[in-house]
């Protein structure tokens, strides 16, 4: 492309493996399709989905670059044909099909939103792959109202913080799960209503006692490890949100009747198989919804660190450690990032 670099800096994970095989090297910048922009990217996020990535176990849908990163922000710089909703220079936000570990990234247009007011590039970056999931999992297939009481596992991941702070400025009462004493009260000063030691408290017991009728909605990460005792803390009308299973997928000699006899649903989703369109979808309904809460300083991303993209492997075995709360980021460019 004219006025381009003949080539860019991304993050390699060759045939896949441990954090170290993720290096960077060179190769093409991508070219905007119609209905896509081209970013050059200041920051991009790191997320479970890439880790798995990384080890060949999530590969990229049809179409989809091959290389790592489903987050970024930074700036507009070329437009696919179609493509009026930004104009070049534009600082935007984006949730990718892939390819945000580099130093552009193209995206469809619908899934790209402004910066909110006040942003830079990292907390900007830090919002799309978990804003996008919590909205559609929890917000839509779960169908969260004011009032209502949620449990969320995993409370400290990018995922859990986020599900804490937007259920809690919609309304709702939030229990959180975690696995430190430590990580319990960075949840209670996320502004949640209880922590559950999941090493040293049984959350079903927990839940029970917290809110006798049960927990309405459910939104869990672990998936098989604990569908059974998801299902016993869910009140009448419940709902079990199912977005990844780090505990294993199968979920053998499972008692079904708590569905039927409590009128349960249990669904869930995974964002990166949805089309542009659902996708963009929920961008719009986030930037009705979510992005004036964000401009006014609340429901922010928490960062916990950040990493230079050529270290994109230490940033995993971050990852991997769980030792993290809230965000793992790469700085990519320095141009307005910080």
């Amino acid at each position: 492309m004219a006025g381009f670099p003949d080539s860019m800096k991304y993050i390699a994970h060759g045939e896949g493996g441990a954090p170290e095989v993720l290096a960077p090297t060179r190769g093409p910048l991508p070219e905007p399709a119609p209905g896509e922009v081209l970013i050059r990217v200041m920051a991009a996020g790191v997320n479970r989905p890439d880790v798995q990535q990384r080890k060949g176990l999530y590969p990229p849908p049809p179409g989809a670059s091959p290389i790592l990163g489903l987050e970024v922000a930074g700036e507009v710089v070329a437009l696919g044909a179609g493509a009026a909703r930004f104009s070049l220079g534009d600082r935007v936000c984006a949730l990718a099909n892939g390819g945000g570990y580099a130093e552009y990234c193209a995206v469809p247009e619908g899934q790209a939103l402004p910066w909110p007011a006040g942003f830079d590039a990292l907390r900007a970056a830090a919002l799309p792959e978990t804003y996008f999931t919590v909205w559609a999992n929890l917000f839509g297939h779960g169908r969260l109202a004011a009032g209502e009481t949620v449990l969320v596992h995993g409370g400290t991941s990018g995922i859990g913080v986020t599900a804490i702070k937007l259920a809690k400025a919609f309304g709702a009462r939030v229990f959180a799960t975690a696995g430190s004493s430590a990580k319990c009260q960075a949840i209670l000063d996320l502004g949640a209503d209880a922590a559950i030691d999941y090493r040293q408290q049984d959350f079903v017991t927990e839940v029970k006692r917290l809110a006798p009728q049960g927990a309405d909605i459910v939104l869990d990460m672990v998936g098989a490890a604990y569908f059974q005792r998801n299902l016993r803390c869910l009140a009448r009308d419940g709902r079990l949100v199912l977005i990844a299973f780090l505990g294993g997928h199968e979920a053998e000699k499972a008692d079904l009747r708590p569905i039927m006899l409590k009128r349960l649903t249990v669904t869930g989703s995974t964002m990166r198989p949805r089309t542009d369109a659902e996708k963009a979808g929920i961008a719009r309904a986030l930037e009705e919804k979510v992005w004036p809460l964000l401009s006014r300083g609340e429901c922010a991303p928490v960062i916990h660190a950040t990493f230079p993209l050529e270290d994109a492997a230490a940033a995993h075995r971050l990852m991997e450690s769980s030792a993290h709360i809230g965000k793992i980021m790469l700085r990519v460019a320095d141009h307005g990032a910080t």
